[in-house]
């Protein structure tokens, strides 16, 4: 069990780290005016999602591994909690994706002060989901 939660722990710090950048990237992107600079941020944005979509999926596989082939937390309220809030982040990935659609396409309506905002939200889903785990409020 222990390589498993290795493993998931890895898999979501990992997941994490391209959630906290690839907004950053959008609040540039939102800014520049410059078409090369448009075209290189895009392409930075574009690797980086698609390189922590299967970050994303092994954190939720291994994850599930835990929860049902070990039992973890099955029952418990801080794990209900805690799933709810992880649908919620899988949901943000998702948003950031469509963002993404929204950046390559010119379609983009936002402005660089709503994609700061916009990258506080993995920040309070961690803290949240952190709090959950180590505490178990319920």
């Amino acid at each position: 069990m222990l390589w498993i939660k290795t493993f998931h722990i890895l898999f979501v710090v990992s997941w994490f780290a391209g959630l906290f950048y690839l907004p950053r990237i959008y609040v540039n992107l939102a800014q520049t005016q410059d078409g090369a600079t448009f075209d290189c941020l895009l392409g930075m944005a574009r690797r980086l999602y698609r390189f922590m979509t299967p970050l994303a999926v092994l954190a939720v596989i291994f994850g599930l591994w835990l929860f049902l082939g070990y039992k973890i937390g099955q029952g418990s309220g801080w794990m209900h909690a805690k799933l709810f809030f992880v649908v919620l982040l899988v949901g943000y990935h998702h948003a950031c994706g469509r963002l993404l659609k929204k950046f390559s396409a010119g379609q983009n309506t936002r402005s660089h002060r709503f994609y700061r905002w916009f990258n506080e939200i993995p920040v309070i889903l961690l803290l949240i989901i952190i709090i959950l785990v180590v505490v178990r409020p319920f």
